[in-house]
């Protein structure tokens, strides 16, 4: 099971220099990947613990890029339906080939009713507007000359399309993993709260024909070793590809420390 950790693109941790040394710290200690998250428009009473500081997440994907090598660089995850679908596909291969093919682009539909309403999108449109943009992208990656709005234009710089990990936890984001995703991406509070989703999906990726792969988001209680440890095990034995774990930290020197002990957890 690989292992990789969050880096904060919110609140006061987003400056650059705190970004840039955590990934690098996360990079050094030998972690598969970092991810950060996705919000673009907080409204000021749900600003607690960020005071409405996101930093964009293609931008900082591509700049935590220039900063690192080796290590992969996740978007956990990506709304697609704040987005027009081309610029963005343009944006993720541009990361992609900028990043020499680290990308890994968890998506998914949003919640927060706020920042529907500030972009003008009905809400109730996420699901069908995150299918048709993965669509879209598939088949940007897919031929260097593409078709959108009955136009055809080239589609350059084409690198290797980064895996698609679909986050959320409900059968629509089941189906929608199995049918236009090369993973699912869930995030999860226990081993236990996973099993019964993670069966379901590894039923309809077996009905498809399609191998099931499992990227999981949660945290681990690092403070008390031995329970850590039990919980990355049990993470494991349900054949989780990836686990992706929750770092709390105020700077870049505690964000060290903190992936120090969870490397001792996994070792």
């Amino acid at each position: 099971m690989q292992t990789g950790v969050t880096l904060r693109n919110m609140g006061f941790q987003a400056t650059r220099e705190t970004m840039r040394d955590c990934a690098q710290h996360a990079e050094d200690l030998g972690f598969e990947s970092i991810w950060i998250t996705d919000h673009i428009a907080i409204p000021p009473d749900d600003a607690q613990g960020s005071e409405g500081w996101y930093t964009d997440t293609l931008t900082t994907l591509a700049w935590l890029a220039g900063v690192t090598a080796r290590v992969k660089l996740g978007a956990g995850v990506l709304i697609l339906p704040y987005r027009p679908a081309l610029p963005t596909a343009k944006q993720i291969a541009t990361v992609q080939m900028l990043a020499d093919g680290r990308l890994l682009l968890g998506v998914g539909v949003g919640w927060m009713e706020a920042e529907f309403r500030a972009l003008g999108i009905a809400r109730r449109d996420r699901g069908r507007m995150t299918d048709d943009r993965l669509e879209f992208f598939r088949r940007c990656f897919a031929a260097d000359t593409v078709s959108a709005n009955g136009q055809e234009f080239l589609f350059k710089p084409r690198p290797a399309r980064p895996p698609f990990l679909i986050g959320g936890s409900g059968p629509h984001a089941l189906r929608r993993a199995v049918r236009l995703g090369d993973g699912w991406m869930p995030m999860s509070r226990s081993p236990d709260d996973l099993q019964p989703a993670l069966q379901d999906y590894r039923r309809l990726a077996d009905e498809h024909g399609h191998t099931a792969h499992v990227t999981v988001m949660s945290a681990l209680p690092l403070r008390d070793h031995e329970r850590a440890r039990v919980l990355w095990e049990r993470y494991a034995a349900l054949g989780v590809d990836r686990l992706v774990c929750a770092v709390r930290y105020d700077d870049g020197l505690q964000y060290r420390a903190e992936l120090e002990q969870l490397r001792s957890v996994i070792a």
